[in-house]
């Protein structure tokens, strides 16, 4: 079983901006798991992902919506004391990378409904087989949502168990499937003050293995959807074809949110 890196050696890593790490470890309140990153067959995307990871934007950040039996997601909020949470400063957004299917255990990155290449920060984790909502052509014009990274060895049971904490609805755009552990009596209360406890917190996200590939034996399975939607859009038929209503419903909820 590999060790984690080094003080020094990780140190090192955290601080290079052109690190090639294919697994990271995500260290949270609620346990850690980790993830295999796809870095050679979907590149911008990883690397996005990873000078986020680099400058230290993702610590001390929060899971800051949750949908049954579909994803947790992060990437773009922190606690900073008070309601609602902060978003995070992000940088410019990346050309979408639809190579691998949305399958369960699958991490993508979030972005605009309507806007193909609008992904900054935000990522979340598919809880579930999401392939037919979230591989197909958007019906917006936005593009197939793409996966970068898969959950490995028994990281599912922390992402799943985080999936069932309570949440609450803040009132808050962006904010009204946040899971907040322990905070159930106060929720909707305006003169309660949560702390950090009450989130489920992302500590930092560090560089596990930077060997420059590790994905040769995983399972992965390549998004076929996304170009069958989009010959079909060519030869002028209806949006999406086969994409159901519960599809446009769930493609329509804020993925991503700027400030």
């Amino acid at each position: 079983m590999k060790k984690l890196l080094s003080p020094l050696l990780l140190a090192a890593a955290f601080n290079s901006t052109n690190a090639l790490a294919t697994i990271v470890e995500f260290q949270t309140s609620h346990g850690n798991f980790k993830v295999n990153l796809h870095d050679e067959t979907t590149p911008k995307t990883v690397n996005n992902f990873l000078n986020y990871l680099n400058a230290g934007k993702y610590n001390n950040s929060i899971i800051h919506r949750t949908v049954d039996d579909f994803v947790i997601q992060g990437g773009g909020a922190k606690f900073e004391g008070t309601l609602p949470p902060t978003w995070l400063e992000t940088e410019n957004p990346i050309d979408n990378e639809p190579v691998y299917s949305n399958v369960a255990a699958t991490i993508s990155m979030a972005k605009q409904s309507g806007k193909i290449n609008s992904a900054t920060s935000q990522w979340f984790i598919n809880t579930k087989n999401n392939a037919s909502v979230l591989d197909p052509v958007d019906p917006y014009g936005g593009g197939a949502y793409a996966v970068f990274g898969e959950v490995i060895e028994d990281g599912m049971d922390v992402v799943n168990a985080i999936a069932e904490i309570p949440r609450c609805n803040t009132g808050y755009d962006g904010f009204k499937e946040l899971p907040m552990p322990d905070y159930q009596d106060q929720c909707g209360d305006a003169s309660a003050v949560p702390g950090q406890e009450n989130f489920v917190t992302i500590y930092q996200v560090v560089i596990y293995d930077n060997t420059t590939k590790t994905d040769d034996n995983l399972s992965s399975i390549k998004n076929t959807l996304y170009k069958t939607s989009v010959d079909k859009a060519d030869n002028n038929s209806s949006s999406g074809g086969s994409i159901t209503w519960l599809a446009l419903i769930l493609l329509a909820l804020p993925f991503c949110r700027k400030k």
